[in-house]
């Protein structure tokens, strides 16, 4: 069912109404929105009129956000945003076929960059936006159609495509490999380790896998595998990375097998998409493509 025109005010009483609320000032709206101080006073007065609701409290040349306003001037700002999104979008691409994609920052870098040329001159009607992604997401609440999503194959309200599998090695610099001389897991204990906030607990299941106590583990933490991965060339300690994702550290020798103990993670990688863009044709073409890429490392 559609909503009442009524609660659907006009984009220029909007405009009107976040900018005041923004900037805490009708003067500064009026500047910004190349408008006089009256003709946005009058907007917001009609805005308010419209929806029935006080949005700000008046006192003397001041405004300020009631408390139903601030709320209302949030959820107003994302929805602009949203549209302007959405405009830029067609702007850039007239003729459609745009993939608003979420992405995991080693994955999307590492990966999937040096992959999408080949991909967009095979499909030049096709544009891709990217947007970094660490971790779950309401896709109601964001202008994405898909994302990368490493972990179990669960996503309330979405589909998924298993993309690949991964293998984590134990990685240093030959230098902390040097200095510790590892023969065995236990070896690796005794070093510094480092941990990826995304995967608390993944020293733990390589200890326990190849049959080292695992209590009471400590060390640096880490956001992404990025920093990760640098500290750990320059020596701070032995951390856990895709196999995958560090080729060009291994070959180079930046980064070493502190041992050559390898763990098959747990989870692995996705394409996740939600119900309703499944149809989406810039989509369907991605996902036929990216299944391509990966078929080889699903087993």
């Amino acid at each position: 069912m559609q909503s009442p025109r009524r609660f659907l005010p006009s984009l220029h009483l909007l405009s009107a109404f976040e900018a005041a609320a923004r900037t805490g000032s009708v003067t500064a709206a009026a500047r910004e929105l190349s408008l006089t101080q009256s003709a946005v006073s009058r907007q917001i007065k009609a805005l308010e009129e419209q929806i029935g609701v006080e949005l700000f409290h008046r006192e003397r040349q001041t405004i300020r956000l009631t408390a139903g306003g601030n709320v209302y001037a949030r959820e107003i700002r994302d929805a602009l945003r949203m549209i302007s999104t959405a405009s830029l979008t067609l702007k850039a691409n007239p003729f459609g076929g745009t993939l608003n994609l979420a992405i995991l920052p080693t994955f999307g870098t590492r990966w999937l960059a040096p992959r999408l040329p080949a991909f967009l001159k095979a499909h030049p009607g096709i544009t891709i936006n990217l947007v970094t992604k660490i971790s779950y997401f309401d896709f109601r609440l964001e202008p994405v159609d898909a994302a990368i999503h490493f972990g179990r194959a669960e996503w309330q309200g979405a589909e998924m495509s298993l993309l690949r599998s991964e293998t984590v090695v134990p990685a240093c610099s030959p230098e902390l490999r040097d200095q510790y001389h590892f023969q065995s897991a236990e070896d690796v204990r005794k070093a510094p380790l480092l941990h990826l906030t995304t995967r608390p607990d993944a020293w733990e299941r390589w200890l326990l896998q190849h049959g080292v106590d695992a209590d009471h583990v400590r060390g640096m933490l880490f956001d992404q595998f990025a920093t990760a991965s640098q500290a750990a060339m320059a020596g701070l300690g032995v951390a856990l990375l895709p196999e995958f994702l560090i080729e060009e550290e291994l070959a180079s020798g930046r980064l070493v097998k502190a041992i050559d103990l390898p763990m098959r993670s747990a989870e692995s990688y996705f394409l996740v998409w939600p119900n309703e863009r499944a149809a989406h044709p810039p989509l369907q073409v991605f996902r036929d493509w990216i299944l391509k890429e990966t078929e080889m490392h699903r087993t």
